[in-house]
């Protein structure tokens, strides 16, 4: 399994993602949305943007561990924030940026960012779904 991130010529080349990953593998993997929830459910980071973010990304490689994958083999995020905002951008950098350290990883995927005007529940700020390929 391999997963290629690129920058095609004729495009913007983003510094904090890339426009396409280019997946071999096996297996497709659709990951639901993850939200700032520890094990037991239990909310994490209330109030707090960056740590919710952190825990989204902290449970999307939990899960992919699970059936033998890693945050390694995602493809592609989508990440829905409420009440987006350019001022969000340093806060949501600093979440994955702590996960990435976490986790061991190169966080810097194809992103597709959405501001919405709520989710699920009220507490919730961010919530990041995930599309992996393995092996």
């Amino acid at each position: 399994m391999s997963i290629t991130l690129v920058n095609p010529e004729g495009l913007p080349k983003p510094e904090v993602y890339r426009q396409l990953s280019v997946a071999t593998g096996s297996k497709l993997v659709f990951l639901a949305g993850q939200v700032a929830r520890d094990v037991d459910g239990l909310p994490v980071g209330e109030g707090d943007f960056a740590a919710q973010v952190e825990q989204c990304y902290l449970n999307i490689g939990t899960a992919l561990a699970g059936i033998g994958g890693s945050f390694d083999d995602v493809a592609k995020l989508t990440i829905y924030v409420v009440d987006w905002s350019s001022e969000k951008m340093p806060l949501l950098g600093e979440g994955v940026a702590r996960a990435a350290a976490k986790l061991g990883i190169d966080p810097v995927k194809p992103i597709t960012l959405l501001g919405v005007a709520a989710l699920g529940e009220p507490d919730l700020l961010v919530e990041v779904e995930a599309t992996a390929v393995i092996e």
